[in-house]
């Protein structure tokens, strides 16, 4: 058993007050993600614009994705901080200018490539689009291109603010980016017609990098025109990229055969899996990514200095943090699917045809959120321990079993891709996991699993109030109105909450009083804010 004595203050308090902040800045982040999602809903509908717009995004997240995001992350903090911790902040700094310089050259030869062969990779991506489909897609692709680079420049600031425990401009610049794609859709689409969507996007990237741009100078990081493909620490980080690399090029293709087979279903099917995906990645970044960015730059601390005891504590108590709030969640987002549905996406041109086929596929990708969400923390695990190569081997594995799923399931449309889904994710984590305990010995295994099973109980709580709650609203609100629903939907969630709570204080679990401080932290945060009190960013 790992006592909660096992971390001391100082340290609980920083992963504490640095999770409150990446937390707090993604839940604004996701709910103006909300809101862009339902101003695009209601003012396309799931259809042909949507479709064509979200299928546009393939390319460039293909080459971001599997450079940038995560990937860079990975490779370039390790490295970092072993630099600042052995040769000084300046070293360190150093090194991160000559990443950018090597890595935004690479990205603008392949946004260049990626223009030039758009037509033939919409039709990759989406071979089951008509011609006006196609056609939009290939222009709303080479203009979204361009945020390939200032997204790639913008996460070496990203990187740098993370290694430096700096995570509110880290937190903000998302925040930023959705209101850039808002701001096309007002100001762009009107003039550019539905080409603006893309133009609003490149103006998220842009705003998503100045925003960064004060704090990471704060810090002392100075850009120079420096490039050496040659230097150690370069090359470490691109040794570190290569396999990562590898796993996240599986993926991305994973992700376009996806896409390729939901393109061939219903009209609007693309956009419904989309919004949905987005809705359910809404508790993962609050609370599993937002814990696996806040502790990262402390496992690869005490992996640089051989204090494995340490490691094991903070990963095992975060795990059994990002439990304590996603699986309450993952059960809560089932049994509402429906009304989540409906009152965040039903509106103007998002009729209730378009709403059961979300529902349908949030109810699947419900059952991953648990996995998805532990996912961050333990990848991040393996690359603290400066190994990209494992992670990208159970990520192809778990790659393989959806792509089998898919296709035996392919009768059963959007039902079958959600579960394709679900198991590939469950996959993915189960081995990661497994794989972890070999090499590191003992995780606190017991001490999880004994919070983990008062957590489901807490979570099978948490779904009968929801249920219940449900058939007792729905005679005594008007069903057909944006207001009934929201009232079913939110007593139901609120009643699903509090018997989770009772539950957990009922077991003991002493998560309950972490969530007490993390509350207390995150008004602090809030507060401190508006004030203007949080310039540090720590």
């Amino acid at each position: 058993m790992l006592p909660s004595s096992w971390l001391n203050q100082r340290t609980q308090n920083v992963v504490s007050r640095s999770a409150v902040i990446i937390g707090v800045l993604s839940v604004l982040s996701r709910l103006i993600g909300v809101l862009r999602d339902r101003l695009l809903a209601s003012t396309f509908g799931a259809g042909t614009v949507l479709d064509a717009y979200y299928a546009a995004f393939k390319v460039p997240d293909f080459i971001f994705n599997t450079f940038v995001l995560g990937a860079l992350a990975s490779a370039l903090i390790p490295v970092f901080v072993h630099y600042r911790e052995s040769e000084g902040r300046t070293q360190a700094f150093a090194l991160a200018a000559r990443v950018l310089n090597v890595l935004a050259i690479f990205l603008a030869v392949c946004a260049g490539l990626g223009a030039l062969g758009a037509p033939w990779l919409v039709s990759l991506v989406a071979p089951g689009f008509d011609a006006a489909s196609r056609v939009l897609t290939i222009e709303l692709t080479r203009v979204m291109l361009i945020t390939v680079v200032v997204f790639g420049v913008s996460n070496v600031l990203s990187s740098v603010l993370q290694a430096e425990q700096r995570f509110v401009a880290f937190g903000v610049a998302p925040v930023f980016y959705n209101l850039g794609i808002i701001a096309g859709l007002f100001w762009f689409v009107p003039h550019l017609g539905a080409a603006g969507l893309g133009w609003g996007v490149v103006l998220g990237s842009v705003l998503h990098f100045l925003v960064q741009l004060p704090a990471v100078v704060r810090v002392g990081f100075r850009w120079r025109p420096w490039w050496s493909g040659t230097h150690e620490g370069v090359r470490q980080v691109v040794r570190l990229l290569a396999p990562r690399t590898l796993g996240l090029i599986a993926s991305q293709i994973n992700q376009v055969i996806t896409i390729s087979f939901v393109s061939h279903l219903a009209v609007g099917s693309l956009a419904a899996f989309s919004l949905a995906s987005n809705l359910h990645s809404f508790p993962i970044n609050v609370f599993g990514v937002s814990l696996a960015v806040a502790v990262f730059p402390l496992l690869s601390q005490a992996v640089s200095g051989q204090q494995q005891d340490e490691f094991i504590r903070y990963f095992s108590h975060n795990v059994r943090r990002v439990l304590f709030y996603v699986l309450p969640l993952s059960v809560l987002f089932l049994v509402l699917r429906a009304q989540l549905v409906r009152v965040v996406l039903g509106s103007g041109a998002f009729d209730w045809n378009d709403t059961i086929r979300t529902a349908q596929v949030l109810g699947f990708l419900a059952l991953a959120i648990v996995a998805d969400s532990v996912l961050p923390l333990v990848a991040r695990a393996f690359y603290a321990l400066k190994d990209t190569r494992t992670p990208a081997m159970a990520a192809g594995l778990s790659i393989i079993v959806n792509l089998l799923l898919l296709y035996t399931l392919r009768p059963f449309g959007l039902a079958g891709v959600g579960v394709a889904y679900v198991c590939s994710s469950v996959t993915n984590v189960v081995v990661l996991t497994a794989l972890l305990g070999k090499r590191i010995g003992d995780l606190g295994s017991a001490w999880v699993v004994s919070g983990t099973w008062r957590m489901a109980l807490g979570s099978l709580a948490a779904a009968a109030s929801a249920y219940g709650t449900l058939q007792l609203v729905a005679p005594q609100v008007d069903m057909d109105t944006f207001l009934g629903v929201a009232t079913q939907g939110g007593l139901a969630g609120l009643a699903g909450c509090l018997s989770y709570l009772v539950v957990s204080l009922t077991l003991k679990l002493p998560e309950v009083a972490w969530a007490e401080r993390w509350l207390l932290a995150a008004w602090r945060v809030v507060t401190a804010s508006s004030k203007g009190e949080a310039r540090s960013g720590r």
